[in-house]
């Protein structure tokens, strides 16, 4: 414990501290004590039904799913050129997160949720203890469509293709960050769906999921961060 402390920067903890700030910790105790991740018993978990639509051959194993998303010229928005951001950090460490597609800002650092909204995710994750080493992180399209909006078949194409990666990553937990990616695997946008689990079917059965507010949300809307704790908080219980 104590090393793990002392790796931790002056900066670092600063940052982390005012995101639970923003988030709306004010305090660090109260008159009487508190279970401070316990959280109200949720309604029944609405099932995300599977999209039942022609899929194409795809490998049942995550390191060919992989090679095969960034090299496949049958994905959605594919193109000669064309920058992808494939999935990254560690596929058994039980926490998946997922995004739409990569912003243009991405493209260029050719990395994933990169600057403002990248620093604000990196505390995000650090305030639950994680970092992106201790977590599996993809999105719905490693490619980024023309104008950055889904179209229909577009969007119905990435879900198959999603709920097929979550099978081979097989998390305990699954959040899912924005309305393109709640209303492709759950039906609902992010309002409807957060601060309740759900359950996304797939061919090796189910995966427990979460929605909350994407990065670039929180940071136009600064008061949303309170809500997004919230998420993360119940996120906390269920990995435990």
């Amino acid at each position: 414990m104590q090393s793990v402390i002392e790796s931790v920067s002056r900066e670092d903890a600063a940052s982390v501290l005012q995101w639970w700030s923003d988030a709306g910790v004010d305090c660090l105790v109260d008159e009487a004590p508190r279970d401070w991740l316990r959280t109200a018993a949720p309604p029944p978990p609405k099932v995300a039904r599977v999209v039942t639509a022609p899929a194409p051959d795809l490998p049942d194993q995550l390191e060919l799913f992989h090679r095969y998303l960034a090299e496949s010229d049958a994905l959605p928005f594919a193109a000669p050129g064309a920058p992808r951001i494939c999935p990254s950090g560690d596929p058994t460490s039980e926490l998946m997160i997922l995004t739409d597609m990569p912003t243009q800002e991405d493209c260029e650092s050719n990395s994933l949720l990169s600057g403002q909204a990248g620093i604000l995710f990196d505390n995000m994750l650090a305030a639950i203890g994680r970092n992106r080493d201790s977590i599996y992180l993809a999105t719905l399209s490693c490619l980024r469509p023309s104008g950055g909006r889904f179209d229909e078949a577009g969007a119905r194409q990435c879900a198959i293709l999603a709920r097929h990666h979550i099978g081979l990553a097989a998390p305990k937990a699954l959040l899912v960050l924005g309305d393109n990616c709640t209303k492709a695997l759950l039906g609902a946008g992010v309002i409807d769906a957060r601060l309740r689990w759900h359950e996304i079917q797939i061919q090796a059965g189910q995966t427990a999921a979460i929605a909350s507010f994407h990065p670039n949300y929180l940071l136009e809307q600064q008061s949303a961060k309170r809500h997004a704790w919230a998420d993360l908080r119940m996120l906390m219980g269920r990995l435990g």
